[in-house]
């Protein structure tokens, strides 16, 4: 009996989950397992003297993980998804606060914590649900026809923002800025407020960078060696581009490139350089297309939602999905300063993982059973 109770769920499940997006992701999650044993091998053997294998295992770890946590969350009642948004939403801003008392510093920044089996980012876990609150403001019965709840949701963006600032990560703060914008314009605000809220933030993150050089004089430093690259290092930023423009369209081979030997952190923050250098900028290309199909399906989706709560959801995070997918590649072809980004489901890390599995499996929650409907 609970056989044939297990086996109706899944094909239940399969029925009503978006299989489009689905493969897409498991496409993405296969591909950053590729390129992960291709961009860590040498790191790993000769530069820090490891196992060969040393980073892939660990990588192909956090993907299975991370793979059970989007089938997981998609799998759950949407209804019950929608309660438990704002505790997992204190819950990961909680785990935020800490990180300035016992996070582990890095090279400066301390954005991390220990958790003994590996080193969580919070902000990769909040940002999913910092959307889904922000959009649970906004969609408040209570305050439908009232104009106060573009503060709360600024307020929200706020506290978290300051938490961001403090470790301090400019990249993360852009992006959750970035996305928040876009919720609060697509649920039909007065561009006045978005003006007058982007203001605010632009004033606070000047006075930020005049009253405290000390703590935030490197975003400076990154903005004036972007500008002006004679005036600032640009190693990182033109190594990615030159290894980009080397690969050219058909890449210089498995294992050829040169950019993760030369550029710290490259299979994180660099990885869609180190992609189009041993693989060519095709692959490149077809990656990118893979993101915006997902986002054209999320969109699509959204045109056949009566529930505002799961429309805005899907708008936000859609935007976030693409908006952090371009900061990076920005990044690596030095459109855009540095961030420190990494590319969602590609980039090496066991939090950026958890992160896109988080996303991922939100978005298969709220798009399934409404596939019929456009198939």
């Amino acid at each position: 009996m609970q056989k044939n109770m297990f086996k109706l769920k899944i094909i239940n499940y399969w029925r009503n989950i978006d299989k489009k997006i689905f493969f897409c992701f498991i496409i993405l999650f296969l591909l950053g397992l590729f390129f992960s044993f291709s961009s860590t091998s040498s790191l790993a053997g000769e530069r820090l003297n490891k196992d060969y294998y040393f980073f892939f295992t660990k990588h192909l770890l956090f993907t299975f993980f991370a793979l059970i946590i989007m089938i997981s969350i998609s799998s759950v009642n949407t209804s019950f998804l929608k309660k438990i948004i704002v505790p997992i939403f204190i819950f990961s801003f909680i785990f935020l606060a800490l990180v300035p008392f016992i996070g582990v510093e890095v090279k400066g920044a301390k954005r991390w914590l220990n958790l003994y089996f590996f080193r969580l980012q919070p902000i990769e876990i909040l940002k999913p649900f910092f959307i889904l609150a922000t959009v649970k403001v906004l969609t408040l019965e209570k305050l439908k026809n009232s104009q106060i709840k573009y503060l709360f949701s600024f307020l929200l963006l706020l506290s978290v923002i300051i938490l961001l600032i403090d470790q301090p990560d400019l990249g993360q703060s852009i992006l959750l800025v970035l996305s928040w914008g876009a919720i609060v314009f697509i649920s039909g605000v007065s561009l006045f407020y978005i003006i007058s809220f982007f203001s605010i933030f632009l004033i606070s993150f000047t006075s930020l960078l005049y009253f405290m050089p000390q703590k935030f004089g490197y975003i400076t430093d990154r903005l004036v060696s972007f500008i002006d690259p004679s005036k600032g290092d640009k190693f990182q930023s033109s190594s990615a581009l030159d290894a980009i423009k080397l690969g050219g369209l058909k890449g210089q081979g498995m294992g050829e490139g040169i950019l993760k030997d030369s550029v710290p952190e490259a299979h994180t923050d660099y990885i869609i350089a180190i992609i189009s250098e041993e693989y060519g900028s095709i692959i490149s290309v077809i990656i990118i297309l893979i993101f915006l199909y997902i986002s054209f399906r999320i969109i699509k989706n959204c045109i056949n939602q009566d529930d505002q709560l799961v429309k805005f959801s899907l708008c936000g995070l859609s935007t976030l999905l693409i908006f952090q997918t371009f900061i990076h590649i920005g990044v690596n072809t030095n459109l855009i300063p540095t961030t420190g980004m990494t590319l969602p489901f590609l980039s090496y890390g066991g939090s950026s993982l958890i992160g896109s599995a988080i996303l991922a499996g939100i978005i298969l929650n709220y798009t399934k059973n409404k596939t019929y409907l456009y198939e």
